[in-house]
Protein backbone atom coordinates (compact mmCIF):
# COMPACT_ATOMS: atom_id res chain seq x y z
CA UNK A 1 0.00 0.00 0.00
CA UNK A 2 2.85 2.36 0.82
CA UNK A 3 4.37 1.72 -2.58
CA UNK A 4 1.00 2.43 -4.24
CA UNK A 5 0.69 5.77 -2.43
CA UNK A 6 4.16 6.74 -3.60
CA UNK A 7 3.19 5.91 -7.19
CA UNK A 8 -0.05 7.93 -7.09
CA UNK A 9 1.54 11.28 -8.14
CA UNK A 10 3.08 9.54 -11.17
CA UNK A 11 -0.08 7.78 -12.26
CA UNK A 12 -1.88 10.74 -13.86
CA UNK A 13 1.09 11.87 -15.99
CA UNK A 14 1.70 8.26 -17.05
CA UNK A 15 -1.93 7.83 -18.11
CA UNK A 16 -1.89 11.10 -20.05
CA UNK A 17 1.35 10.23 -21.81
CA UNK A 18 0.20 6.67 -22.50
CA UNK A 19 -3.08 7.89 -24.02
CA UNK A 20 -1.20 10.36 -26.23
CA UNK A 21 1.46 7.85 -27.29
CA UNK A 22 -1.15 5.31 -28.34
CA UNK A 23 -3.90 7.51 -29.76
CA UNK A 24 -1.97 10.15 -31.72
CA UNK A 25 0.15 7.84 -33.95
CA UNK A 26 -2.94 5.71 -34.63
CA UNK A 27 -5.00 8.77 -35.61
CA UNK A 28 -2.23 10.10 -37.85
CA UNK A 29 -1.85 6.70 -39.49
CA UNK A 30 -5.58 6.81 -40.29
CA UNK A 31 -5.10 10.31 -41.75
CA UNK A 32 -7.17 12.03 -39.03
CA UNK A 33 -4.45 14.29 -37.59
CA UNK A 34 -2.90 14.54 -34.13
CA UNK A 35 -5.60 16.81 -32.67
CA UNK A 36 -8.33 14.25 -33.25
CA UNK A 37 -6.04 11.61 -31.74
CA UNK A 38 -5.66 13.65 -28.53
CA UNK A 39 -9.43 14.17 -28.29
CA UNK A 40 -10.10 10.46 -28.84
CA UNK A 41 -7.50 9.55 -26.19
CA UNK A 42 -9.18 11.91 -23.73
CA UNK A 43 -12.58 10.31 -24.36
CA UNK A 44 -11.16 6.84 -23.71
CA UNK A 45 -9.49 7.67 -20.38
CA UNK A 46 -12.11 10.21 -19.26
CA UNK A 47 -15.25 9.80 -17.12
CA UNK A 48 -17.32 8.76 -20.16
CA UNK A 49 -14.79 6.09 -21.17
CA UNK A 50 -12.71 3.95 -18.86
CA UNK A 51 -13.14 6.40 -15.98
CA UNK A 52 -9.46 6.34 -15.05
CA UNK A 53 -9.66 9.78 -13.42
CA UNK A 54 -11.65 10.55 -10.33
CA UNK A 55 -10.91 14.27 -10.81
CA UNK A 56 -13.21 16.51 -12.75
CA UNK A 57 -11.49 17.28 -16.10
CA UNK A 58 -12.26 20.96 -15.53
CA UNK A 59 -9.68 20.94 -12.72
CA UNK A 60 -7.01 20.03 -15.24
CA UNK A 61 -8.10 22.62 -17.82
CA UNK A 62 -6.23 25.45 -16.06
CA UNK A 63 -2.90 23.71 -16.66
CA UNK A 64 -3.98 22.58 -20.12
CA UNK A 65 -4.86 26.12 -21.19
CA UNK A 66 -1.19 27.04 -20.76
CA UNK A 67 -0.75 25.26 -24.09
CA UNK A 68 -2.95 27.90 -25.74
CA UNK A 69 -0.98 30.63 -23.94
CA UNK A 70 2.36 29.27 -25.20
CA UNK A 71 0.90 28.87 -28.70
CA UNK A 72 -0.04 32.58 -28.78
CA UNK A 73 3.45 33.50 -27.53
CA UNK A 74 5.10 31.61 -30.41
CA UNK A 75 2.65 33.18 -32.89
CA UNK A 76 3.70 36.60 -31.58
CA UNK A 77 7.38 35.67 -31.94
CA UNK A 78 6.83 34.84 -35.60
CA UNK A 79 5.19 38.20 -36.28
CA UNK A 80 6.29 41.78 -35.99
CA UNK A 81 4.42 45.07 -35.82
CA UNK A 82 4.92 45.63 -39.56
CA UNK A 83 3.33 42.31 -40.49
CA UNK A 84 0.54 42.88 -37.97
CA UNK A 85 -0.19 46.27 -39.53
CA UNK A 86 -0.22 44.67 -42.97
CA UNK A 87 -2.96 42.30 -41.75
CA UNK A 88 -5.09 45.08 -40.23
CA UNK A 89 -7.81 44.83 -42.88
CA UNK A 90 -8.32 41.11 -42.29
CA UNK A 91 -8.03 41.45 -38.50
CA UNK A 92 -10.40 44.33 -37.86
CA UNK A 93 -12.48 44.15 -41.04
CA UNK A 94 -12.95 40.52 -41.99
CA UNK A 95 -12.45 39.27 -38.40
CA UNK A 96 -15.14 41.56 -36.97
CA UNK A 97 -17.52 40.77 -39.81
CA UNK A 98 -16.96 37.04 -39.31
CA UNK A 99 -17.70 37.13 -35.56
CA UNK A 100 -20.81 39.30 -35.91
CA UNK A 101 -22.10 37.69 -39.13
CA UNK A 102 -21.63 34.08 -38.00
CA UNK A 103 -22.81 34.91 -34.48
CA UNK A 104 -26.11 36.39 -35.63
CA UNK A 105 -26.75 33.57 -38.11
CA UNK A 106 -25.99 30.85 -35.54
CA UNK A 107 -28.09 32.61 -32.87
CA UNK A 108 -31.14 31.80 -34.98
CA UNK A 109 -30.75 28.06 -34.24
CA UNK A 110 -31.41 28.11 -30.45
CA UNK A 111 -33.91 30.96 -30.86
CA UNK A 112 -35.90 28.85 -33.34
CA UNK A 113 -35.77 25.99 -30.80
CA UNK A 114 -37.53 28.18 -28.21
CA UNK A 115 -34.61 29.60 -26.22
CA UNK A 116 -34.67 33.19 -24.96
CA UNK A 117 -33.18 36.01 -27.00
CA UNK A 118 -30.37 36.54 -24.47
CA UNK A 119 -29.37 32.87 -24.35
CA UNK A 120 -29.60 32.57 -28.15
CA UNK A 121 -27.39 35.64 -28.70
CA UNK A 122 -24.68 34.40 -26.33
CA UNK A 123 -24.91 30.90 -27.81
CA UNK A 124 -24.53 32.20 -31.38
CA UNK A 125 -21.62 34.51 -30.61
CA UNK A 126 -19.86 31.73 -28.70
CA UNK A 127 -20.24 29.33 -31.62
CA UNK A 128 -18.86 32.03 -33.96
CA UNK A 129 -15.47 31.81 -32.21
CA UNK A 130 -13.19 29.23 -33.82
CA UNK A 131 -10.40 27.25 -32.14
CA UNK A 132 -6.97 28.89 -32.22
CA UNK A 133 -5.58 25.85 -30.40
CA UNK A 134 -6.86 23.58 -33.19
CA UNK A 135 -6.38 25.65 -36.35
CA UNK A 136 -2.86 26.98 -35.78
CA UNK A 137 -1.27 23.55 -35.11
CA UNK A 138 -3.14 22.16 -38.13
CA UNK A 139 -1.72 24.93 -40.32
CA UNK A 140 1.75 24.36 -38.86
CA UNK A 141 1.49 20.60 -39.34
CA UNK A 142 0.52 21.11 -43.00
CA UNK A 143 3.17 23.82 -43.61
CA UNK A 144 0.52 26.44 -44.46
CA UNK A 145 1.15 29.19 -41.89
CA UNK A 146 2.59 31.57 -44.49
CA UNK A 147 0.12 30.78 -47.27
CA UNK A 148 -2.60 33.34 -48.11
CA UNK A 149 -5.28 31.29 -46.36
CA UNK A 150 -2.97 30.69 -43.39
CA UNK A 151 -2.37 34.42 -42.90
CA UNK A 152 -6.08 35.19 -43.30
CA UNK A 153 -7.10 32.48 -40.83
CA UNK A 154 -4.58 33.81 -38.31
CA UNK A 155 -5.95 37.36 -38.68
CA UNK A 156 -9.53 36.19 -38.02
CA UNK A 157 -8.46 34.04 -35.06
CA UNK A 158 -6.57 36.97 -33.54
CA UNK A 159 -9.69 39.15 -33.67
CA UNK A 160 -11.71 36.31 -32.13
CA UNK A 161 -9.23 36.04 -29.25
CA UNK A 162 -9.63 39.78 -28.69
CA UNK A 163 -13.42 39.47 -28.86
CA UNK A 164 -13.72 37.23 -25.80
CA UNK A 165 -13.30 40.27 -23.50
CA UNK A 166 -16.29 42.27 -24.87
CA UNK A 167 -18.33 39.05 -25.09
CA UNK A 168 -17.81 38.37 -21.39
CA UNK A 169 -18.84 41.97 -20.72
CA UNK A 170 -21.96 41.38 -22.83
CA UNK A 171 -22.89 38.38 -20.66
CA UNK A 172 -22.63 40.55 -17.54
CA UNK A 173 -24.80 43.21 -19.22
CA UNK A 174 -27.48 40.66 -20.19
CA UNK A 175 -27.50 39.00 -16.76
CA UNK A 176 -30.87 39.28 -14.94
CA UNK A 177 -29.08 38.96 -11.62
CA UNK A 178 -27.95 42.07 -9.82
CA UNK A 179 -24.26 41.37 -9.38
CA UNK A 180 -22.21 43.99 -7.61
CA UNK A 181 -19.28 44.96 -9.81
CA UNK A 182 -15.88 44.62 -8.20
CA UNK A 183 -14.83 47.94 -9.76
CA UNK A 184 -16.56 50.82 -11.53
CA UNK A 185 -16.41 50.59 -15.33
CA UNK A 186 -13.75 53.29 -15.63
CA UNK A 187 -11.52 51.43 -13.16
CA UNK A 188 -11.83 48.20 -15.20
CA UNK A 189 -10.88 50.08 -18.38
CA UNK A 190 -7.93 51.73 -16.62
CA UNK A 191 -6.74 48.36 -15.30
CA UNK A 192 -6.87 46.89 -18.81
CA UNK A 193 -4.97 49.80 -20.36
CA UNK A 194 -2.46 49.71 -17.51
CA UNK A 195 -1.85 45.98 -17.93
CA UNK A 196 -1.23 46.39 -21.67
CA UNK A 197 1.12 49.32 -20.94
CA UNK A 198 3.10 47.26 -18.39
CA UNK A 199 3.57 44.38 -20.82
CA UNK A 200 4.51 46.70 -23.71
CA UNK A 201 6.98 48.80 -21.71
CA UNK A 202 8.60 45.74 -20.12
CA UNK A 203 8.91 44.08 -23.52
CA UNK A 204 10.30 47.21 -25.12
CA UNK A 205 12.92 48.19 -22.53
CA UNK A 206 13.63 45.25 -20.19
CA UNK A 207 13.46 41.93 -22.03
CA UNK A 208 16.39 42.32 -24.44
CA UNK A 209 18.85 43.42 -21.71
CA UNK A 210 17.44 40.67 -19.47
CA UNK A 211 18.07 37.91 -22.03
CA UNK A 212 21.48 39.39 -22.94
CA UNK A 213 22.51 39.16 -19.30
CA UNK A 214 21.32 35.56 -19.01
CA UNK A 215 22.96 34.56 -22.31
CA UNK A 216 26.37 35.56 -20.92
CA UNK A 217 25.97 32.92 -18.21
CA UNK A 218 26.04 30.18 -20.85
CA UNK A 219 23.41 28.13 -18.98
CA UNK A 220 20.85 27.01 -21.55
CA UNK A 221 18.37 25.80 -18.92
CA UNK A 222 18.27 29.31 -17.42
CA UNK A 223 17.28 30.74 -20.80
CA UNK A 224 14.46 28.18 -20.97
CA UNK A 225 13.30 29.07 -17.46
CA UNK A 226 13.45 32.78 -18.32
CA UNK A 227 11.39 32.26 -21.47
CA UNK A 228 8.67 30.45 -19.49
CA UNK A 229 8.82 33.16 -16.81
CA UNK A 230 8.26 35.90 -19.39
CA UNK A 231 5.29 34.08 -20.94
CA UNK A 232 3.62 33.27 -17.63
CA UNK A 233 4.36 36.73 -16.23
CA UNK A 234 2.76 38.49 -19.19
CA UNK A 235 -0.24 36.15 -19.00
CA UNK A 236 -0.60 36.77 -15.25
CA UNK A 237 -0.51 40.57 -15.63
CA UNK A 238 -3.30 40.46 -18.22
CA UNK A 239 -5.34 37.99 -16.15
CA UNK A 240 -5.12 40.23 -13.06
CA UNK A 241 -6.62 43.04 -15.14
CA UNK A 242 -9.47 40.79 -16.30
CA UNK A 243 -8.11 40.34 -19.81
CA UNK A 244 -7.14 37.22 -21.76
CA UNK A 245 -3.97 35.41 -20.62
CA UNK A 246 -3.37 34.34 -24.21
CA UNK A 247 -3.32 37.98 -25.35
CA UNK A 248 -0.68 38.82 -22.75
CA UNK A 249 1.52 36.02 -24.08
CA UNK A 250 0.87 37.17 -27.65
CA UNK A 251 1.94 40.74 -26.79
CA UNK A 252 5.13 39.46 -25.13
CA UNK A 253 5.97 37.38 -28.21
CA UNK A 254 5.20 40.28 -30.54
CA UNK A 255 7.54 42.59 -28.63
CA UNK A 256 10.33 39.98 -28.79
CA UNK A 257 9.82 39.32 -32.52
CA UNK A 258 12.67 41.71 -33.43
CA UNK A 259 14.95 40.40 -30.69
CA UNK A 260 18.24 38.64 -31.42
CA UNK A 261 17.02 35.83 -29.14
CA UNK A 262 13.78 35.15 -31.04
CA UNK A 263 14.76 31.79 -32.52
CA UNK A 264 16.40 30.64 -29.28
CA UNK A 265 13.23 31.45 -27.33
CA UNK A 266 11.06 29.71 -29.91
CA UNK A 267 13.19 26.56 -29.70
CA UNK A 268 13.06 26.62 -25.87
CA UNK A 269 9.27 27.06 -25.69
CA UNK A 270 8.35 24.62 -28.48
CA UNK A 271 8.47 21.34 -26.45
CA UNK A 272 6.33 22.79 -23.64
CA UNK A 273 3.87 24.25 -26.13
CA UNK A 274 3.42 20.91 -27.88
CA UNK A 275 2.94 18.89 -24.69
CA UNK A 276 0.54 21.37 -23.08
CA UNK A 277 -1.51 21.71 -26.25
CA UNK A 278 -1.78 17.94 -26.29
CA UNK A 279 -2.94 18.04 -22.66
CA UNK A 280 -5.50 20.69 -23.61
CA UNK A 281 -7.06 18.48 -26.27
CA UNK A 282 -6.96 15.47 -23.95
CA UNK A 283 -9.03 17.44 -21.40
CA UNK A 284 -11.41 18.48 -24.20
CA UNK A 285 -12.01 14.80 -24.94
CA UNK A 286 -12.34 13.99 -21.22
CA UNK A 287 -14.96 16.71 -20.85
CA UNK A 288 -17.22 15.20 -23.50
CA UNK A 289 -20.27 13.56 -21.85
CA UNK A 290 -20.93 10.48 -23.98
CA UNK A 291 -24.21 9.79 -22.17
CA UNK A 292 -25.49 13.21 -23.20
CA UNK A 293 -24.22 12.68 -26.74
CA UNK A 294 -26.00 9.32 -27.00
CA UNK A 295 -29.20 10.61 -25.40
CA UNK A 296 -29.35 13.66 -27.65
CA UNK A 297 -27.59 12.12 -30.65
CA UNK A 298 -30.08 13.23 -33.38
CA UNK A 299 -30.23 16.79 -32.03
CA UNK A 300 -26.45 17.05 -31.58
CA UNK A 301 -25.76 15.59 -35.01
CA UNK A 302 -28.18 17.99 -36.67
CA UNK A 303 -26.85 20.93 -34.64
CA UNK A 304 -23.22 20.13 -35.44
CA UNK A 305 -23.97 19.77 -39.16
CA UNK A 306 -25.85 23.08 -39.17
CA UNK A 307 -23.07 24.77 -37.16
CA UNK A 308 -20.30 23.60 -39.49
CA UNK A 309 -22.31 24.19 -42.68
CA UNK A 310 -23.67 27.65 -41.83
CA UNK A 311 -20.37 28.85 -40.40
CA UNK A 312 -18.39 27.61 -43.41
CA UNK A 313 -20.84 29.23 -45.83
CA UNK A 314 -20.87 32.56 -43.98
CA UNK A 315 -17.07 32.64 -43.65
CA UNK A 316 -16.63 31.82 -47.34
CA UNK A 317 -19.03 34.57 -48.46
CA UNK A 318 -17.43 37.14 -46.14
CA UNK A 319 -13.90 36.26 -47.32
CA UNK A 320 -15.02 36.62 -50.94
CA UNK A 321 -16.66 39.94 -50.06
CA UNK A 322 -13.34 41.18 -48.68
CA UNK A 323 -11.60 40.37 -51.97
CA UNK A 324 -9.98 37.00 -51.23
CA UNK A 325 -9.61 34.45 -54.02
CA UNK A 326 -12.06 31.51 -54.15
CA UNK A 327 -9.42 28.96 -53.09
CA UNK A 328 -8.37 31.11 -50.09
CA UNK A 329 -12.00 31.69 -49.09
CA UNK A 330 -12.82 27.97 -49.33
CA UNK A 331 -9.84 26.89 -47.24
CA UNK A 332 -10.65 29.51 -44.59
CA UNK A 333 -14.28 28.38 -44.55
CA UNK A 334 -13.23 24.79 -43.82
CA UNK A 335 -10.52 25.77 -41.33
CA UNK A 336 -12.78 28.02 -39.25
CA UNK A 337 -15.99 26.00 -39.46
CA UNK A 338 -15.68 24.61 -35.91
CA UNK A 339 -16.44 26.32 -32.60
CA UNK A 340 -13.56 27.01 -30.22
CA UNK A 341 -12.21 26.65 -26.73
CA UNK A 342 -13.33 30.12 -25.63
CA UNK A 343 -16.90 28.85 -25.95
CA UNK A 344 -16.30 26.74 -22.82
CA UNK A 345 -15.43 29.89 -20.85
CA UNK A 346 -18.28 31.94 -22.30
CA UNK A 347 -21.00 29.33 -21.63
CA UNK A 348 -19.80 28.65 -18.07
CA UNK A 349 -19.95 32.40 -17.39
CA UNK A 350 -23.41 32.64 -18.98
CA UNK A 351 -24.76 29.84 -16.74
CA UNK A 352 -23.29 31.48 -13.62
CA UNK A 353 -24.87 34.81 -14.63
CA UNK A 354 -28.30 33.26 -15.22
CA UNK A 355 -28.29 34.08 -18.93
CA UNK A 356 -28.34 30.45 -20.09
CA UNK A 357 -29.80 27.18 -18.80
CA UNK A 358 -27.22 24.56 -17.73
CA UNK A 359 -28.84 22.00 -20.07
CA UNK A 360 -28.36 24.29 -23.07
CA UNK A 361 -24.76 24.99 -22.05
CA UNK A 362 -24.02 21.25 -21.87
CA UNK A 363 -25.44 20.71 -25.36
CA UNK A 364 -23.43 23.62 -26.72
CA UNK A 365 -20.20 22.33 -25.15
CA UNK A 366 -20.82 18.93 -26.74
CA UNK A 367 -21.41 20.64 -30.11
CA UNK A 368 -18.14 22.56 -29.72
CA UNK A 369 -16.20 19.35 -29.09
CA UNK A 370 -17.90 17.49 -31.95
CA UNK A 371 -17.25 20.37 -34.37
CA UNK A 372 -13.57 20.40 -33.35
CA UNK A 373 -13.41 16.64 -33.88
CA UNK A 374 -14.79 16.80 -37.44
CA UNK A 375 -12.48 19.61 -38.60
CA UNK A 376 -9.34 17.55 -39.46
CA UNK A 377 -11.22 15.10 -41.74
CA UNK A 378 -13.28 17.99 -43.14
CA UNK A 379 -10.10 19.72 -44.33
CA UNK A 380 -9.48 16.77 -46.66
CA UNK A 381 -12.48 17.96 -48.71
CA UNK A 382 -10.65 21.17 -49.69
CA UNK A 383 -8.32 19.64 -52.32
CA UNK A 384 -11.19 17.49 -53.64
CA UNK A 385 -13.46 20.52 -54.12
CA UNK A 386 -10.65 22.54 -55.71
CA UNK A 387 -9.85 19.66 -58.08
CA UNK A 388 -13.53 19.36 -59.07
CA UNK A 389 -13.52 23.11 -59.77
CA UNK A 390 -10.48 22.73 -62.04
CA UNK A 391 -8.01 24.30 -59.61
CA UNK A 392 -4.58 22.78 -58.88
CA UNK A 393 -4.00 20.45 -55.97
CA UNK A 394 -1.70 21.82 -53.27
CA UNK A 395 1.91 20.80 -53.67
CA UNK A 396 3.73 18.55 -51.23
CA UNK A 397 7.09 19.25 -49.61
CA UNK A 398 9.69 16.76 -50.89
CA UNK A 399 13.41 17.48 -50.52
CA UNK A 400 14.70 13.96 -51.13
CA UNK A 401 16.65 15.11 -54.21
CA UNK A 402 17.76 18.52 -52.90
CA UNK A 403 21.53 18.25 -53.38
CA UNK A 404 22.53 21.59 -54.96
CA UNK A 405 25.60 23.56 -53.94
CA UNK A 406 23.54 26.76 -54.22
CA UNK A 407 20.13 27.16 -52.56
CA UNK A 408 17.96 29.70 -54.41
CA UNK A 409 14.77 30.79 -52.60
CA UNK A 410 12.15 32.43 -54.82
CA UNK A 411 11.82 31.31 -58.43
CA UNK A 412 9.99 34.30 -59.88
CA UNK A 413 11.15 36.46 -62.79
CA UNK A 414 14.20 37.64 -60.85
CA UNK A 415 15.16 34.20 -59.56
CA UNK A 416 14.76 32.58 -62.99
CA UNK A 417 17.29 34.94 -64.58
CA UNK A 418 19.74 34.45 -61.70
CA UNK A 419 19.45 30.68 -62.07
CA UNK A 420 20.20 30.87 -65.81
CA UNK A 421 23.52 32.62 -65.08
CA UNK A 422 24.52 29.98 -62.54
CA UNK A 423 23.37 27.00 -64.62
CA UNK A 424 25.29 28.36 -67.60
CA UNK A 425 28.44 28.10 -65.47
CA UNK A 426 27.58 24.52 -64.43
CA UNK A 427 26.53 25.24 -60.85
CA UNK A 428 24.17 22.74 -59.18
CA UNK A 429 21.05 24.45 -57.78
CA UNK A 430 18.28 23.64 -55.33
CA UNK A 431 15.30 25.82 -56.25
CA UNK A 432 12.67 26.61 -53.60
CA UNK A 433 9.31 28.36 -53.99
CA UNK A 434 5.83 28.19 -52.43
CA UNK A 435 3.79 29.20 -55.50
CA UNK A 436 2.10 26.06 -56.87
CA UNK A 437 1.34 27.62 -60.27
CA UNK A 438 4.98 28.68 -60.68
CA UNK A 439 6.24 25.22 -59.73
CA UNK A 440 3.92 23.54 -62.24
CA UNK A 441 4.86 26.01 -64.98
CA UNK A 442 8.58 25.41 -64.32
CA UNK A 443 8.02 21.64 -64.50
CA UNK A 444 6.67 22.03 -68.05
CA UNK A 445 10.11 23.30 -69.08
CA UNK A 446 12.01 20.61 -67.18
CA UNK A 447 12.94 22.67 -64.11
CA UNK A 448 12.69 20.96 -60.72
CA UNK A 449 11.43 23.50 -58.18
CA UNK A 450 10.84 22.25 -54.63
CA UNK A 451 7.70 23.35 -52.82
CA UNK A 452 8.34 24.92 -49.43
CA UNK A 453 8.11 28.06 -47.31
CA UNK A 454 11.59 29.57 -47.11
CA UNK A 455 10.74 31.53 -43.94
CA UNK A 456 10.67 28.24 -41.97
CA UNK A 457 13.97 27.05 -40.53
CA UNK A 458 13.06 23.36 -40.87
CA UNK A 459 12.27 23.85 -44.58
CA UNK A 460 15.62 25.53 -45.21
CA UNK A 461 17.41 22.74 -43.37
CA UNK A 462 15.54 20.07 -45.35
CA UNK A 463 16.38 21.91 -48.59
CA UNK A 464 20.10 21.71 -47.77
CA UNK A 465 20.86 25.18 -46.40
CA UNK A 466 23.28 23.63 -43.89
CA UNK A 467 25.50 22.13 -46.59
CA UNK A 468 25.04 24.75 -49.36
CA UNK A 469 28.02 26.87 -50.42
CA UNK A 470 25.78 29.87 -51.09
CA UNK A 471 22.19 30.93 -50.32
CA UNK A 472 20.39 33.32 -52.68
CA UNK A 473 17.19 35.02 -51.49
CA UNK A 474 15.27 36.15 -54.59
CA UNK A 475 11.76 36.52 -53.14
CA UNK A 476 9.71 39.48 -54.32
CA UNK A 477 8.01 40.39 -51.03
CA UNK A 478 10.13 42.51 -48.72
CA UNK A 479 8.65 40.95 -45.55
CA UNK A 480 9.44 37.42 -46.75
CA UNK A 481 12.99 38.41 -47.73
CA UNK A 482 13.63 39.96 -44.31
CA UNK A 483 12.39 36.84 -42.49
CA UNK A 484 14.41 34.44 -44.65
CA UNK A 485 17.58 36.50 -44.28
CA UNK A 486 17.04 36.68 -40.50
CA UNK A 487 16.69 32.91 -40.23
CA UNK A 488 19.69 32.26 -42.51
CA UNK A 489 21.98 34.71 -40.68
CA UNK A 490 21.13 33.17 -37.31
CA UNK A 491 20.98 29.46 -38.22
CA UNK A 492 23.67 29.35 -40.95
CA UNK A 493 26.08 32.20 -40.11
CA UNK A 494 28.99 30.59 -41.98
CA UNK A 495 27.14 30.36 -45.32
CA UNK A 496 27.37 33.39 -47.65
CA UNK A 497 23.96 34.93 -48.31
CA UNK A 498 23.04 37.28 -51.16
CA UNK A 499 19.61 38.86 -51.33
CA UNK A 500 17.34 40.78 -53.67
CA UNK A 501 16.38 44.18 -52.25
CA UNK A 502 13.19 46.02 -53.13
CA UNK A 503 14.68 49.54 -52.98
CA UNK A 504 17.40 51.59 -51.31
CA UNK A 505 15.69 51.59 -47.90
CA UNK A 506 15.32 47.82 -48.05
CA UNK A 507 18.95 47.42 -49.16
CA UNK A 508 20.13 49.38 -46.11
CA UNK A 509 17.93 47.25 -43.86
CA UNK A 510 19.43 44.06 -45.32
CA UNK A 511 22.94 45.44 -44.86
CA UNK A 512 22.13 46.01 -41.18
CA UNK A 513 21.08 42.33 -41.03
CA UNK A 514 24.51 41.29 -42.31
CA UNK A 515 23.95 40.97 -46.09
CA UNK A 516 27.08 42.51 -47.58
CA UNK A 517 25.97 43.21 -51.15
CA UNK A 518 22.16 43.32 -51.54
CA UNK A 519 21.09 43.80 -55.16
CA UNK A 520 18.27 46.27 -55.77
CA UNK A 521 15.88 44.83 -58.28
CA UNK A 522 15.48 47.95 -60.48
CA UNK A 523 18.97 49.50 -60.48
CA UNK A 524 20.66 47.63 -63.34
CA UNK A 525 17.63 47.72 -65.63
CA UNK A 526 17.17 51.47 -64.98
CA UNK A 527 20.85 52.22 -65.66
CA UNK A 528 20.73 50.15 -68.84
CA UNK A 529 17.63 51.99 -70.03
CA UNK A 530 19.31 55.32 -69.23
CA UNK A 531 22.35 54.31 -71.31
CA UNK A 532 20.12 53.29 -74.24
CA UNK A 533 18.31 56.62 -73.93
CA UNK A 534 21.60 58.51 -74.29
CA UNK A 535 22.48 56.41 -77.34
CA UNK A 536 19.08 57.13 -78.86
CA UNK A 537 19.73 60.84 -78.32
CA UNK A 538 22.93 60.60 -80.36
CA UNK A 539 25.65 60.34 -77.71
CA UNK A 540 28.68 58.17 -78.66
CA UNK A 541 28.63 54.72 -77.03
CA UNK A 542 31.88 55.29 -75.10
CA UNK A 543 30.55 58.48 -73.56
CA UNK A 544 27.16 56.93 -72.75
CA UNK A 545 28.84 53.99 -71.01
CA UNK A 546 31.11 56.38 -69.09
CA UNK A 547 28.05 58.30 -67.84
CA UNK A 548 26.43 55.01 -66.83
CA UNK A 549 29.50 54.01 -64.81
CA UNK A 550 29.68 57.44 -63.14
CA UNK A 551 26.05 57.21 -62.03
CA UNK A 552 26.54 53.62 -60.81
CA UNK A 553 29.64 54.53 -58.80
CA UNK A 554 28.01 57.64 -57.33
CA UNK A 555 25.03 55.55 -56.28
CA UNK A 556 27.32 53.00 -54.60
CA UNK A 557 29.15 55.78 -52.76
CA UNK A 558 25.91 57.26 -51.46
CA UNK A 559 24.69 53.83 -50.35
CA UNK A 560 27.97 53.27 -48.46
CA UNK A 561 27.67 56.73 -46.86
CA UNK A 562 24.09 56.01 -45.78
CA UNK A 563 25.22 52.69 -44.28
CA UNK A 564 27.97 54.48 -42.36
CA UNK A 565 25.32 56.84 -40.93
CA UNK A 566 23.30 53.88 -39.71
CA UNK A 567 20.88 53.94 -42.62
CA UNK A 568 19.49 57.34 -41.65
CA UNK A 569 20.06 58.80 -45.09
CA UNK A 570 17.88 56.32 -46.94
CA UNK A 571 16.97 58.61 -49.83
CA UNK A 572 19.89 60.40 -51.46
CA UNK A 573 20.07 64.05 -52.34
CA UNK A 574 19.49 64.99 -56.00
CA UNK A 575 22.32 63.44 -57.98
CA UNK A 576 24.28 66.12 -59.87
CA UNK A 577 27.19 65.47 -62.21
CA UNK A 578 30.65 66.59 -61.13
CA UNK A 579 30.65 69.12 -63.98
CA UNK A 580 27.85 70.84 -65.92
CA UNK A 581 26.71 68.82 -68.92
CA UNK A 582 24.22 69.63 -71.62
CA UNK A 583 22.12 66.95 -73.18
CA UNK A 584 21.86 66.76 -76.96
CA UNK A 585 19.50 69.54 -77.97
CA UNK A 586 20.99 72.12 -75.62
CA UNK A 587 18.72 71.73 -72.53
CA UNK A 588 20.52 71.79 -69.16
CA UNK A 589 20.72 68.32 -67.60
CA UNK A 590 18.98 67.63 -64.27
CA UNK A 591 19.23 64.18 -62.80
CA UNK A 592 17.07 63.75 -59.70
CA UNK A 593 17.55 60.47 -57.89
CA UNK A 594 14.98 58.89 -55.61
CA UNK A 595 15.10 55.73 -53.58
CA UNK A 596 14.88 53.70 -56.82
Amino acid sequence: MAEASHLAPLLQPMLFLGAAVLAVPLAKRLGLGSVLGYIAGGIVIGPSGLGLFADDPARLSGIAELGVVLLLFIIGLELNLGRLWALRRDIFGLGTAQVLGCGLVLALLPWAAGETFRASLVAGLGLALSSTALVMPLLEERGELETPHGRTAFAILLLQDLAIVPLLALVAFLSPRAVAAAHPAWVSVALGVGAVAVVVLAGRYLLNPFFALLARSGAREIMTAAALLVVLGAAAVMALAGLSMAMGAFLAGLLLAESNYRHELEADIEPFRGLLLGLFFLTVGMGLDLRLVLAQAPLLLLGTLLLVGLKALATHLLARGFGHKPATALRNALLLSQAGEFGFVLYATAVAAGVMRPELASLLVAMVVLSMAVTPPLLRLGPVILQRCGRPMPAEEDFSDARGDVLLVGFGRFGQLVSQVLLRQGCSLTLLDNDVHRIQEAARFGARVHYGDGTRLEVLRAAGAGRARLILVCTDRREATDRIVGVVQEAFPGTPCLARAYDRVHALALMRQGVERPVRETVESALLLGREALLALGLPREEAEAVEQQVRQRDRDRLAAAQALGGLQATPEPLTPPRPRRAPGGAPEEVPAGAD
